[in-house]
């Protein structure tokens, strides 16, 4: 076979290249990770944001019905009178 040496270098050049890409791809995981913790946070943002203006047009919509309302009810009394 071939010098134990020699395979003990190549062996350790083989796990350091190894050891190179596996903490590329790490770092490239993190990055990637902490985009998607941003994304995640800005629609949760958006999501409430929508949510309250939901509730408001929930109750301005509300609001003119009422009026809509009691201008027929006004407008009935009248045409009684």
């Amino acid at each position: 076979m071939g010098n134990p040496r020699f395979l003990l270098v190549i062996n350790k050049s083989c796990l350091t290249i190894f050891l190179l890409a596996l903490e590329t791809k790490l770092d490239k995981l993190i990055l990637l990770c902490n985009r998607l913790q941003q994304e995640n946070a800005d629609l949760k943002a958006r999501e409430s944001e929508w949510q309250r203006e939901r509730v408001r047009l929930i109750e301005k919509n509300e609001l003119a019905r009422s009026r809509v309302e009691a201008m027929i009810t006004h407008l009935r009394n009248l045409d009684a009178e």
